[in-house]
């Protein structure tokens, strides 16, 4: 076994033969260079762990050019101090390219949406993933997550500073990722551990009033399809904006005048049978194209045909410019489309349906739906949930046409 001091000049003396070649430093221990045929030298460090009978085992430190001698001296050297308190390189070397490769923060992302969020959040996957690809897709890139610190997901969050929603959204979110990944072994400990949540939102309590209703209502119809009608469905229904962002024209039951919410597009995971008022019928109707009847498949709102809407600021945008033209130039006080779910919930209020209809119908499980009620009560309210809705329309017609007078629609002759 050839050994000698090795150096560059060494090195540079160093012929290739007929096969592999090594030459071993004389003063360090298990550290040598191997000369291939095609005349490449390779510096390698060779070790046992557990003693004699172990299995001799070889770490490649890297080629000759990219390191110099004394470079790879300094990285045996560390090897060799690994060895000595029973740490494997070898196996250290797997650990580091799996941290690159797999557990790399972009990569990572794939196995999360696909192992967790369309498992536990089937009906806003996609929403989540598009948070973590908007704030902190840019920030971590492909750091691996064992190496990402509070550091990271504080600068990941500083951009929301200020936007209490969306702060604590993502928030959840990541925290989610991380505990997940402790879950699968992936992550000893999650960055998360000791970080407090962001601070909650301020409670919005902004109810159109039913004039700014009507000037939201025309408005919608000027900007047209798809978030025109997507608008409107939304002040006539109270469902959540990416519910009817979604909406599938096979969940509509047409002869029944009925939407059938699925499980996994609900946000709380419950489906839901919603009746559509003659005014959303006709909306409705409005949109389904050639032919009698509603179509059985295809997203109502789609731009792709793929996919459901998005750009909603941009929406919001156009609808808020109508409405302020034909305001006489004056905007709404700030409103969101979340509000327009709060505002039939009230307007409901004033028509003196019952809160366990309102509840049923905005598909919360609280209040009178939840607890022991929530048990033992199974009344779908279907009846008067249909009542309730029509009511909600034809005070929304009234308004529209300027003839209500009273703000209340008596319901016991619906409901005879």
């Amino acid at each position: 076994m050839a050994t000698a001091r090795i150096t560059k000049t060494l090195l540079s003396d160093l012929r290739a033969g007929d096969k592999d070649s090594f030459v071993w430093d004389d003063k360090l221990a298990g550290f040598g260079v191997k000369v291939t045929p095609s005349g490449s030298k390779v510096f390698i460090y060779q070790y046992r762990l557990g003693g004699r009978g172990a299995k001799v085992r070889r770490f490649t430190i890297g080629k000759f050019g990219p390191f110099t001698a004394e470079k790879a001296r300094q990285e045996a050297e560390h090897l060799a101090r690994l060895v000595a308190v029973g740490t494997d390189p070898q196996r250290d070397k797997k650990e580091q390219h799996r941290q690159a490769v797999e557990l790399a923060f972009d990569k990572y992302l794939d196995r999360f949406e696909t192992d967790c969020l369309k498992v536990h959040w089937p009906a806003s996957h996609k929403d989540a993933r598009a948070t973590l690809d908007r704030f902190a897709l840019p920030v971590l890139r492909s750091t691996p997550l064992p190496e990402i610190t509070r550091r990271d997901i504080r600068a990941v969050l500083s951009p929301v500073k200020g936007k209490s929603a969306t702060a604590r959204k993502l928030f959840a979110i990541l925290r989610r990722l991380f505990n997940f990944a402790v879950a699968e072994d992936d992550l000893k400990v999650s960055p998360f551990d000791g970080m407090e949540s962001p601070p909650l939102p301020d409670s919005r309590d902004r109810v159109l009033e039913d004039w700014e209703l009507a000037l939201v209502w025309r408005a919608a119809g000027e900007i047209g399809s798809p978030f025109g009608p997507l608008v409107r469905l939304l002040i006539l229904t109270g469902a959540r904006r990416e519910e009817v962002a979604g909406l599938r024209w096979d969940e509509l039951r047409e002869g029944e005048a009925m939407w059938h919410l699925p499980a996994e597009r609900a946000k709380n995971g419950n489906a839901l049978d919603l009746p559509l008022s003659p005014l959303a019928v006709d909306e409705l109707t409005a949109m389904k194209g050639k032919g009698d009847k509603w179509p059985r498949r295809g997203l109502l709102f789609s731009t792709t045909g793929k996919t459901a809407v998005s750009g909603f600021s941009k929406a919001k945008s156009r609808l808020d410019a109508k409405i302020a033209k034909a305001n006489r130039g004056e905007a709404l006080d700030h409103w969101t489309l979340h509000d327009l779910r709060r505002t039939l919930a009230t307007g409901m209020q004033r028509l003196s349906i019952r809160f366990e209809v309102t509840e049923a119908i905005l598909n919360h499980v609280s209040g009178s739906r939840s607890g022991v009620a929530g048990i033992y009560q199974r009344h779908d309210w279907a009846a008067e949930k249909r009542a309730a809705l029509d009511a909600w329309a034809t005070h929304l017609q009234a308004v529209l046409t300027d003839t209500d007078k009273t703000n209340v629609v008596q319901l016991a002759g619906r409901r005879a």
